[in-house]
């Protein structure tokens, strides 16, 4: 794979070892190469001024079509935005033969530059094509193995927004010899300051078929610290908005987040791939149907994150449902209609029999009433029509009845008293819950309304579920999950709920579970998701964390997910690893300082309890400092980062300060185990763990 670069390719300063300078080539080619961006920077800026000189004064009719083209015109100009720092295309396919055609002897090829979003010059013709067109896909899947028909795949390094290096694999050629990418490996190592990048350039064989796999399946992606997961989820967004935009734009799409500081960190991937309408939000986000002021004990939480809550709650609301006692008699004019209890009470039955939402049915119900007082007409003689059923469907005889035999039903206050009301739960958590089970969600103290309730998450969460069973909750085409392995059965449900007639992608890692309610398989939470067909792919080469790091933490995985596998890291960067017990915490800021030496970003991880004194000693040694969710930047690259919240994110480099706290902060051995697996692997080029106490001794050499 020959380089070419008129100066030596930039490395980074971070990288403990150097890889080899290529050699240095005419730059005949380079300057070609920087004429032709130069030249899709100047189509791109033509293009959006195409969109901004629209008039959009005569195209429509009325002034709503008029407001919805104009915004979508907005977002048009939004999305052809040129960032200067981001390289336009990134790659260059030659083909020996035009993509389609037939193969013949003195068929020529065709050239194609692959970048973020599609760019055409005044007629037409295509500059750069978008890295998510069919055209696109050798530039990821080729290989010297099969070639698909490629002469020469070119990669091109860049310093900011400026193209400084390529680099060449003439795959149809078998004198050539097959090398690591360099440029590949500094483009995955390149430092970073500020949000989440994407991986559009660096996309491996296997996270490409996850990218690009189809809209009606939904995909369970388990993938090791540094497998690039979460990248793969927001590309196959990406990837999905392209390929159905039509159908998307009209059912939505969403990326559900574990935390708010996660969700700001991937916020910016999208939007660099040319995407905006995709909307993200957390769990709670999606279940705020009231304010979540309070919290529970483990056990509580793990009871009402458990799946039978959902029979729980569907028994408590049907037995709003009694069967009528009474006739019902409804005057129309001189006439009485009458229809007996046991008509009704087969109606009411047939509507349960149904299993359909609890509000359908009572909506449904007077007009099957209504329907029996037509039948009585029409052998009557009479000839009712429609209007006539929904006039009868509104009489006080029959919302009589309604109310009394399907009374409607507030789902907090259903939710209120199964907590607040221990023979009203018994009796429906009956064979359900066990007594112990019962007691440990019961709230202790009486609480008057749902206002002036202390709801918990979960408690918002079993809310979520009952005005899902009163009211069907839209589905939206597409929804992104990450960090699923966290979430509890009921939270996979509510999750579910979102997508029933749509597809999902699932990323999670089973190792790094540290709820007491984590999965325990993915089969499991598929099956809550209500996605059981679900396909399971695993990632298991690491291109994030560095070869000694990564091989230190997989130490745990024995006591934490015995089944996985453990992530190989592909990199030839071993990175920087160091052990060291310390005294006290002035020594942990002075390992701050030497990472602070390194270019790129730096996280400070420990234990919860342990960051109010870590931010008093980083503030009297000078550092500053930020927490997570708050932007780094190049004067103030140090972010303080509670061990709860480290998971998703990731640094250059990391200070690990008391492993031994991280562990006892947790419930339990096993997930706070789990925790320090997150803590220990997020660092990209570097690693210190500092230490007073002595280490937990599954990270003890064996």
């Amino acid at each position: 794979m020959p380089a070419h670069v008129p100066e030596p390719a930039p490395t980074p300063t971070h990288a403990p070892t150097h890889p080899p300078t290529p050699a240095l080539a005419d730059t005949g080619p380079l300057d070609r190469e920087r004429a032709h961006l130069a030249a899709s920077r100047t189509a791109l800026r033509a293009m959006r001024a195409d969109v901004e000189a629209l008039d959009l004064g005569n195209v429509t009719a009325n002034w709503v079509n008029a407001q919805i083209l104009e915004r979508q015109m907005a977002e048009r100009v939004k999305a052809l935005a040129d960032l200067s720092d981001t390289p336009l295309f990134f790659g260059r396919l030659d083909y020996l033969h035009a993509p389609g055609a037939e193969e013949t002897e003195g068929a020529e090829g065709e050239r194609f530059y692959v970048g973020r979003r599609h760019v055409h010059d005044v007629d037409g013709d295509p500059m750069v094509i978008d890295w998510r067109a069919p055209v696109s896909q050798s530039f990821y899947r080729a290989s010297r193995k099969d070639p698909m028909d490629l002469a020469l795949r070119r990669r091109f390094g860049y310093t900011g927004g400026d193209l400084t290096a390529y680099e060449d694999e003439h795959l149809s050629d078998p004198a050539e010899a097959s090398v690591t990418s360099k440029l590949l490996q500094q483009e995955i190592e390149r430092p970073r300051v500020g949000p989440m990048r994407d991986i559009v350039a660096t996309i491996q064989p296997e996270q490409d078929e996850i990218v690009r796999s189809g809209l009606s399946g939904s995909v369970c992606v388990q993938g090791g610290p540094g497998t690039g997961k979460t990248a793969v989820g927001l590309h196959r967004v990406a990837y999905l908005l392209y390929a159905h935009r039509e159908r998307l734009a009209r059912t939505g799409t969403l990326v559900v987040g574990p935390n708010r500081s996660f969700l700001h960190y991937i916020e910016q991937v999208l939007p660099a791939l040319g995407e905006l309408a995709v909307g993200q939000a957390t769990v709670d986000d999606l279940v705020a149907h009231v304010e979540v002021r309070g919290t529970d004990d483990p056990r509580a939480a793990l009871v009402k994150g458990d799946a039978r809550m959902a029979e729980v709650l569907r028994r408590a609301l049907h037995s709003h449902v009694t069967m009528p006692t009474e006739p019902v008699v409804v005057v129309r004019g001189s006439r009485r209609w009458r229809v007996p209890a046991y008509e009704l009470e087969e109606i009411v039955r047939q509507l349960l029999d149904r299993d359909i939402r609890y509000g359908a049915a009572r909506e449904a119900l007077p007009q099957r009433v209504a329907h029996a007082v037509l039948v009585r007409m029409e052998r009557a003689g009479e000839a009712p029509d429609d209007r006539v059923q929904d006039t009868v469907a509104r009489t006080s005889a029959v919302k009589a009845v309604v109310k009394t035999v399907w009374p409607a039903v507030d789902p907090a206050k259903l939710v209120l008293r199964l907590l607040a009301d221990p023979d009203f739960l018994a009796e429906h958590a009956a064979g359900l819950l066990d007594e112990d089970e019962q007691k440990a969600i019961l709230w202790t103290k009486p609480t008057r309304s749902v206002r002036s309730a202390k709801w918990s998450a979960a408690d918002a969460v079993l809310i979520d579920e009952a005005t899902d069973l009163i009211r069907r909750t839209p589905s939206l085409g597409h929804v992104v999950l990450d960090e699923a392995q966290d979430l509890s059965p009921m939270q996979y449900r509510a999750v579910g709920r979102r997508c029933t007639t749509g597809s999902a992608t699932v990323l999670g890692d089973l190792a790094q579970g540290t709820t007491p309610w984590a999965t325990g398989s993915w089969e499991e939470a598929l099956a809550h998701l209500g996605k059981r067909d679900a396909v399971v792919e695993e990632l298991t080469a690491g291109f994030r964390v560095p070869t000694d790091v990564i091989a230190y933490a997989s130490r745990l995985l024995p006591h934490i997910a015995p089944g996985l596998t453990p992530v190989a890291s592909i990199r030839d960067n071993p990175g920087f690893f160091a052990v060291r017990p310390i005294t006290g915490s002035g020594e942990v800021v002075s390992a701050c300082r030497e990472l602070l030496g390194h270019e790129g970003s730096v996280g400070l991880i420990a234990a919860d309890a342990r960051i109010p004194e870590l931010a008093r000693e980083l503030t009297a040694a000078g550092l500053g400092h930020v927490a997570p969710g708050q932007e780094t930047t190049h004067d103030t690259r140090l972010t303080l980062v509670p061990a709860s919240l480290a998971k998703g994110l990731e640094y250059d480099y990391v200070v690990l300060d008391e492993p031994r706290a991280v562990v006892d902060a947790e419930p339990d051995e096993r997930t706070g185990l789990r925790r320090l697996y997150v803590a220990l692997t997020r660092a990209v080029s570097g690693l210190i763990v500092t230490h007073t106490a002595p280490l937990p001794e599954q990270l003890l050499p064996h």
